[in-house]
């Protein structure tokens, strides 16, 4: 079984892809590369969370 994401984590990540989709990909390194730039994510722990279900938003957009 999987470990289950927080709210904060999956509404921060369709957030920030619904406000720039073609800046995100399917790919986890590049979306962490992308989310270096923001402010908002003092913690690598954070980023990769949000990276890892942005990956997640992008696969199951395209469907």
């Amino acid at each position: 079984m999987g470990r289950v994401r927080p709210t904060y984590i999956k509404r921060l990540a369709k957030d920030l892809v619904d406000a720039d989709s073609e800046r995100f990909s399917e790919d986890f390194d590049e979306n962490k590369e992308e989310l270096k730039e923001f402010e908002e994510f003092n913690s690598k722990t954070l980023r990769n969370r949000v990276a890892g279900y942005i990956v997640r938003v992008v696969q199951n957009k395209d469907k």
